[in-house]
């Protein structure tokens, strides 16, 4: 078992219960929408967030970002750290039919992903095995644009392989890939790994 010294804020009980089995955490629901309503939850999950950090894990379908952008504005100001699970397309074995976007959620998704998508946000403790920190010039906006990832006609289709090599969620924001790339990469090794990727397709 890993260790992490930030609370975990996750969508739902299920959620928790696969995570609890994996992290040693404080690890909070927010049940969903419901955190809408909650004051209390609310009050607690920013009061925890202020005193530990936070990391928010939500699902990679299209309501598991808004509910991580509503998060992101409560806790704002706070760190936090931005955990994200790759598309991966099935059903909970708990349900009877897949999502509405056929995506597995943080419940269903492999016990070795969860891990590494912590691992890869800079979530878990130095004692645990880490990604390299990033040596040499940092990645930008503007080193994204310059690799072709923005601006051109091309730059969409670009994007979604390097997000499926890199095992991230295709909703993306260009403002969380960008923080998501300076995490595991310099611009020097992102060039490297896009001229990989834009030769493999010629």
């Amino acid at each position: 078992m890993v260790a992490c010294s930030r609370i975990i804020i996750v969508e739902g009980r299920y959620d928790k219960t696969k995570l609890s089995s994996l992290v040693q955490a404080q690890i909070i629901p927010c049940h969903g929408f419901g955190i809408y309503k909650d004051i209390q939850r609310r009050d607690f999950i920013k009061k925890m967030a202020a005193q530990y950090g936070a990391v928010i894990l939500t699902d990679s379908d299209v309501a598991g970002f808004q509910l991580r952008s509503y998060l992101k504005n409560l806790l704002q100001g706070l760190d936090v750290l931005d955990c994200f699970i790759p598309d991966i397309y099935g059903k909970e074995r708990r349900k009877a039919r897949p999502g509405k976007e056929g995506k597995l959620g943080v419940e269903g998704v492999p016990a070795p992903i969860l891990i590494q998508a912590l691992r890869d946000c800079g979530a878990l403790l130095p004692a645990d095995v880490r990604a390299p920190t990033p040596q040499g010039p940092p990645v930008t906006r503007l080193t994204l644009y310059n690799l072709g990832l923005y601006g051109s006609a091309d730059s969409a289709a670009l994007r979604q392989k390097l997000q499926k090599k890199l095992d991230l969620p295709e909703n993306l924001s260009p403002k969380a890939l960008t923080q998501v790339l300076a995490r595991q990469f310099d611009s020097r090794q992102l060039e490297e790994l896009v001229g990989d990727l834009v030769r493999a397709a010629l």
